[in-house]
């Protein structure tokens, strides 16, 4: 598959773009947000001028990369013009359901691939004709050097589907897993744990955001602590699949700390907004 649509120009869709176009998939970046679409250019654009700065990239490979992607305001556009849709909207199924169900009116071979980290596969393709196209396909942050593609079978996604998803993972250098449409599938259910209960440890000061996640890095050998993470994925969407997940009720585990509430309710976001459980520079 070399036609790769991509619905939202946010922080992963930008990054998945990226990665796409610079495996040398032609890509079309939507959003309804022109500023968005303008800005996810001018990241990526920054993004692989870095890379030619550190010559892991040449100023020809660049603009080659660069050509191949083009933006649009139009979801028909997309549509029509690509044999695999990833969607990188925000993480909420009413959103996530009309976007699959619009592109379907304008086409209904192409495979629908969601970046969702915990929203159930087969929810999002009820309302839509041949539901065998439609599959998980959550990527990690920041989607450029995240090796892990996390792929979510549905009850009607066919074989075929996995295939070619799969082949595409492989094609961008990425390693896949398979997981069963399950809440919370295999990544977000460890790491909404984990995160959360990191979160509880701060609201009963138990530790230093710092420490906490030194203790994983240093004692586990994760690449970066629970709370540090929290702000890369940002606490309003860690709320939102939390929120996803306790409602399952899957486990106490998954239960919103009071915290993390306040800290959305007060803008503290993370590394978006300047401020989550650190205190970051604009971005």
């Amino acid at each position: 598959m070399n036609h790769i649509g991509i619905v939202g120009a946010g922080v992963m869709g930008r990054g998945i773009a990226q990665t796409c176009a610079s495996k040398g998939k032609t890509i079309i970046l939507f959003d309804i947000n022109k500023k968005a679409l303008d800005e996810a250019f001018e990241e990526i654009t920054m993004r692989f001028a870095k890379e030619v700065q550190k010559k892991r990239m040449t100023q020809d490979e660049m603009e080659e990369s660069l050509a191949r992607i083009s933006r649009t305001q139009n979801l028909g556009d997309v549509a029509k013009s690509s044999e695999v849709v990833i969607e990188a909207a925000p993480e909420d199924p009413t959103i996530k359901k009309t976007i699959f169900k619009k592109i379907s009116e304008y086409n209904q071979e192409c495979i629908l691939a969601s970046n969702t980290s915990s929203i159930s596969i087969d929810l999002l393709a009820e309302d839509i004709p041949n539901q065998s196209r439609v599959i998980g396909m959550h990527w990690f942050n920041p989607p450029p050097i995240m090796k892990l593609i996390e792929i979510v079978v549905g009850e009607s996604t066919a074989t075929q589907t996995l295939t070619a998803i799969k082949e595409l993972a492989v094609e961008l250098g990425k390693e896949p897993i398979v997981v069963k449409n399950t809440p919370g599938f295999a990544t977000s259910r460890l790491g909404v744990a984990l995160g959360l209960e990191a979160i509880r440890m701060v609201e009963q000061g138990v530790a230093s955001p710092e420490d906490i996640d030194k203790a994983m890095e240093l004692g586990y050998r994760h690449p970066m602590g629970p709370l540090k993470l929290t702000d890369y994925i940002g606490l309003d969407t860690r709320l939102r699949i939390a929120e996803y997940l306790a409602s399952q009720n899957i486990s106490p585990a998954f239960e919103v700390p009071a915290l993390l509430r306040k800290m959305v309710a007060d803008g503290k976001l993370g590394r978006k907004s300047g401020e989550g459980f650190y205190k970051w520079g604009k971005s």
